[in-house]
């Protein structure tokens, strides 16, 4: 029984586990986003995400002790150079999982692709146009309704800077049984009157 054992052994010996997670890092902080299957992809981001938070303080100790698990300089010095300074504000969370939808023809495993979330182009501009749109307010034609309450404030400068709109009109049908006039343009009421009784 596997009680309270929290590292997947992935199948392989302790030194094949740890060169394979150290290769794969290397490749995730080189080119932004690997693909791989989900176990191994769960495995690496625990791996890869302390390092990356030791990156934000650039001394000679924190890059010695992430060189020790990679055995990289190309990677360290990307790490050091570019992902530190845009991970710099973020605190943690620094890879994201996309479940694939396809399986490894092989073996069936399940695949996904990992990457830096900070580094993804099109979520970052979809996420920054969202942010654009919710700036952007919609006036609502009536003065009324659910933004009653909310717009309160912004009616009341708008009413002093404007012009206030006219009181609505309310048109109401006359009862079926009460005869009704037709006034024509330029004509008085009486005058209608006179016109009907005349015809």
């Amino acid at each position: 029984m596997r009680h309270g054992r929290k590292i997947n052994h992935l199948g392989r010996t302790t030194a094949h586990r740890h060169a394979m997670l150290s290769n794969m890092a290397s490749s995730l902080i080189l080119h932004k986003r690997i693909t791989t299957t989900v176990a191994k992809a769960k495995a690496l981001r625990k791996y890869v995400e302390p390092m990356l938070t030791k990156s934000k303080e650039d001394t000679t100790h924190s890059r010695r002790m992430v060189f020790a698990a990679l055995q990289d300089k190309e990677s360290i010095k990307e790490l050091f150079g570019n992902i530190s300074s845009k991970i710099a504000t973020r605190p943690g969370g620094y890879t994201r999982i996309l479940k694939l939808s396809d399986t490894r023809l092989g073996d069936n495993a399940e695949m996904c692709i990992i990457e830096l979330v900070d580094f993804n182009e099109t979520l970052l501009e979809a996420k920054s146009a969202a942010a654009e749109k919710a700036t952007t307010t919609r006036r609502s034609r009536s003065r009324g309704g659910k933004k009653a309450a909310g717009d309160a404030a912004t009616s009341a400068i708008e009413v002093t800077s404007e012009a206030v709109a006219p009181a609505a009109v309310v048109e109401t049908s006359a009862p079926a049984d009460t005869a009704t006039e037709t006034v024509k343009e330029g004509e008085s009421r009486d005058e209608a009157k006179a016109d009907e009784a005349g015809a």
